[in-house]
């Protein structure tokens, strides 16, 4: 949910704090429908009250995602952000939690975080006389936060309801995969319900507002439920998917022997150039060729040197098993900051190349998405992955 157009407020226990553009529409909302209850205690006092309202509604907001990222963290799982938006907020967190147990303890920590406000708040509440504004204010902040909590446990993704759904199904099926999928149907049949009934409500009451919004909310779950199921059809699709499968052969084998003049002559003012160049010698790979270092080497050099001295062992290169899975492989690329790494065969000979065009191309052809090459040519040449296909953070949080 972090994007540039988000500003951030701050931190607690080192998670930054976001705020979208969109948070002030629903601030504007809230404090206008809590001014509006408030007018009893006249107009100055019910519209700053209003604004302490609102206020406060967020604050539960942020304490109720506040519960899930503490108990992620943890687990060891690192939480990049929480950010208040148009619907409400959320906690990004980086990967899933390795046991079914785990991930419902993450997924019914915000609940029971707006449960337990919602008690501390309604004792609070009858602790103080009835005639006085702060009494209501407690009374209404705590039946929020129930709401909030009821709210959420409904079971559908993206919903912590249909996390606690998914958590269980994953302890009955043993498949991961598999309960996501069904939690995030779960949730697409209860959006496309709210979208119905919100629509429902216009045509039956006139309140335009309310069933607006309800069908917002259902759309908002549709929509998100639906990224879950693809974000899992890559995350498996990745995992089944081997070096061989997305590797390209686009290098050269180079004699170690040869003079680097004859190397730049014959290789080098070429206009199709590989993307490696490997230097053999009586059949046994010797390692890569790295041609920058034959800039450091003067020219007047050249003849009296060999390939052989600009070459990097395999021992020293970034290497993968052609039958390493392509979640392997781009986490060794992010995590290592690799522009391609090498794909050694059973037999340790060069098998091939993987940078990460190459693993968006293959993603693409088994799974017939739409991406140009003119973007995989992109991604090949800047080293990132766009922005709607961030693969870094789907093999992060497949493991």
């Amino acid at each position: 949910m972090q994007t540039s157009s988000n500003w951030r407020i701050g931190s607690l226990f080192g998670i930054p704090l976001f705020l979208d553009p969109l948070w002030f529409l629903i601030l504007g909302l809230a404090t206008l429908n809590f001014g509006v209850s408030y007018q009893e205690f006249g107009s100055a006092q019910s519209w700053s009250i209003g604004i302490i309202m609102a206020l406060l509604l967020f604050g539960s907001v942020i304490l109720h995602e506040l519960g899930h990222s503490l108990v992620a963290q943890k687990q060891g799982i690192k939480v990049n952000s929480i950010t208040l938006f148009l619907f409400g907020g959320i906690a990004a967190i980086e990967e899933e939690s390795k046991t079914p147990g785990q991930a419902f303890q993450v997924a019914i920590a915000g609940p029971l975080v707006s449960i337990a406000l919602f008690i501390l708040l309604r004792l609070a509440s009858e602790a103080i006389p009835d005639n006085i504004a702060l009494h209501m204010m407690l009374g209404d902040l705590a039946r929020i936060n129930l709401v909030l909590a009821l709210f959420n446990l409904i079971p559908g993704l993206p919903l912590d309801g249909g996390q606690v759904l998914k958590a269980a199904l994953w302890k009955v099926t043993g498949n991961r995969f598999q309960a996501v999928r069904m939690a995030a149907r779960a949730g697409q049949i209860l959006g496309y319900a709210a979208i119905a009934f919100g629509f429902a409500i216009d045509y039956a009451t006139g309140q335009l507002v309310t069933g607006l919004w309800i069908a917002l909310l259902g759309w908002f779950g549709v929509r998100n439920a639906t990224t879950y199921l693809r974000v899992t059809q890559l995350q498996e699709t990745l995992l089944k998917m081997v070096a061989s499968d997305a590797m390209t052969r686009e290098f050269r084998v180079v004699d170690a022997d040869k003079s680097l003049r004859s190397f730049a002559d014959e290789y080098l003012l070429a206009n199709n150039q590989p993307q490696a160049y490997f230097a053999d010698r009586d059949g046994r790979y010797q390692g890569m060729v790295c041609v920058d270092n034959l800039r450091v080497i003067e020219r007047s050099l050249w003849e009296a040197q060999t390939v052989q001295n600009i070459v990097r062992p395999l021992d020293e290169i970034p290497t993968v098993e052609e039958s390493a899975n392509l979640v392997d492989i781009i986490t060794k690329l992010e995590t290592e900051k690799l522009q391609r790494v090498t794909v050694l065969s059973p037999a340790g000979a060069i098998a091939g190349l993987i940078d990460r065009g190459d693993i968006l191309r293959s993603l693409a052809q088994k799974l017939n998405l739409r991406i140009a090459d003119a973007d995989i040519k992109r991604v090949k040449e800047e080293g990132s992955y766009p922005p709607g296909l961030q693969l870094g953070t789907i093999a992060k949080s497949t493991k």
